[in-house]
């Protein structure tokens, strides 16, 4: 996306603006308030294009950098069509979290409800938010993990380790991809990956994709105006293979009771009552977000690491070690809690990448923080990444260093790899806040985690690799290899 087409659609986007200024005139009390300091840049547009202007990912821009600098964690602005706190301040974020509902609620722009559906779980807010998680919740239980899960993910990330070519180049992005779209079409519909249906659904997921993250201009030609016709065809798509299922329940042809528990479509048939659209909103947004975050999360792991030889000699003596008790057999749920360097690496891949950057609030009430008005109605966003990338808060925040979450008796130097330091003191939890928190805090956490787990399993017990070409994360501010992270593997055999 260009920035002329970002300028337009913030014009088009952002002229609701005015009348919320004026608005905010009208109802602001009659006390003088106590706002943060900050500058409110250009009428209607303020300065959303420099915040959204691209960086890399393992910093947090020039634009955040240089407005901490002069105004501090927290600041006000102009951005996303209104006025707006953002904090940098992991007090804050924290005290977000955990007020959700009683002093601040989730508020995304429009156009991504739109495209995502009114009742997508990133949207919605208030009961009907929590009655959607608690579905996400209850199919993606820890005993749902364990006993059916653990073994779905390890197939998937076979399958695609598999089709990999001893020195030809691609992109693990791609393929990163692939593996998390194909699990979660497993998962959510009982899709197998390669099947037409599958790859047929896959290819309009692509087109979906591209107008999620495009300025929203509906018009002939656009991505986003492609992107509204693919969520179409995927929910005619959706909603046939729901009424297929209402049948073979119905009927009760031949299939074992527990059998229709095994995907989230027929999880939810049976034990919700929300309505057809319900429905498929929800296995949409659950599609969209155990496929991108996951997939983005992947490709970063497989970026940090190939710069980072010390790290992948611990993953191979972890690894090794599980493998060698296993004798041919599949991975179990033990084997998952032996991984301890391995959630390091996850953990640091989070935090240095920081596949969410920001979040979406607003104060549903006028409400005082370290002395600071924020008054009700104005968009408050939690900026993730500047708190994980915080020097204060992790020591030589833009290094990656797994190391840094073992406890202090275990941290091991990285004999001079350069991909890091020991840390004394491993980070808080309070500082560290990839999924989010409080009553919005990510559903499907521990699943991401557990496919970031096997797929580095079976990865380093049986590849090498390097970068074909130079390559690395931008923040835009989705996450995104440009290049889509070209690698070049070897295979070798470990055990």
């Amino acid at each position: 996306m260009s920035e002329s087409d970002l300028l337009v659609s913030l014009l088009l986007c952002l002229l609701a603006s005015l009348v919320l200024r004026r608005c905010f005139r009208r109802r602001s009390p009659s006390r003088k308030l106590n706002l943060p300091p900050g500058h409110m840049g250009w009428p209607f547009l303020g300065e959303t294009i420099g915040y959204l202007r691209p960086y890399p990912a393992t910093t947090v821009g020039d634009f955040m950098d240089q407005h901490i600098l002069r105004y501090g964690k927290i600041y006000k602005s102009n951005l996303f069509g209104g006025p707006a706190i953002v904090s940098a301040d992991a007090g804050l974020n924290k005290f977000i979290f955990q007020n959700e509902g009683r002093l601040f609620e989730c508020s995304y722009p429009r156009s991504i409800g739109g495209i995502l559906g009114k009742w997508s779980m990133l949207v919605l807010v208030g009961d009907m938010h929590r009655d959607m998680r608690t579905i996400s919740l209850n199919f993606l239980s820890h005993g749902r993990l364990r006993s059916h899960l653990l073994r779905e993910v390890e197939r998937n990330t076979l399958l695609v380790l598999d089709s990999w070519r001893e020195n030809l180049t691609f992109s693990a992005q791609d393929e990163a991809k692939k593996f998390t779209f194909d699990l979660m079409a497993k998962h959510i519909m009982s899709l197998d990956p390669g099947e037409v249906e599958t790859e047929q659904l896959k290819k309009e997921y692509v087109t979906f994709m591209k107008g999620v993250v495009s300025a929203p201009l509906n018009l002939p030609g656009t991505a986003y105006r492609k992107a509204l016709k693919s969520r179409a065809t995927i929910l005619r798509f959706l909603e046939r293979k729901m009424e297929e299922r209402k049948k073979r329940m119905k009927m009760k042809m031949e299939i074992e009771e527990e059998e229709e528990d095994r995907d989230l479509l027929g999880w939810t048939l049976k034990h919700s009552s929300l309505s057809t659209e319900q429905i498929l909103d929800l296995i949409l947004s659950l599609l969209f977000a155990g496929h991108e975050t996951s997939s983005v999360a992947l490709s970063l792991a497989i970026y940090f690491l190939q710069g980072c030889p010390a790290a992948i000699a611990q993953l191979k003596e972890e690894h090794l070690g599980i493998a060698r008790e296993k004798q041919g057999e599949h991975l179990t749920w033990d084997d998952y809690k032996k991984m301890d360097f391995t959630q390091c690496v996850i953990s640091e891949t989070l935090r240095l990448g920081n596949v969410v950057r920001f979040l979406h609030r607003k104060a549903i009430r006028d409400i005082t923080y370290k002395g600071y008005d924020i008054p009700c109605g104005w968009k408050v966003l939690p900026v993730l990444a500047a708190v994980h990338l915080d020097p204060l808060l992790f020591d030589h925040p833009n290094s990656f260093n797994p190391w840094r979450w073992l406890s202090p008796l275990n941290q091991d130097m990285n004999n001079g790899s350069g991909c890091g330091s020991s840390s004394s003191t491993p980070p808080s939890a309070n500082h560290y806040m990839p999924f989010g928190g409080g009553p919005r805090l990510c559903a499907g956490s521990e699943l991401a985690k557990l496919e970031m787990a096997v797929f580095i399993h079976h990865l380093v017990l049986n590849f090498s690799w390097e970068l074909a070409e130079n390559d690395q994360a931008f923040a835009y501010p989705f996450v995104d290899f440009p290049k889509g992270l070209p690698i070049r593997v070897h295979r070798h055999t470990l055990i």
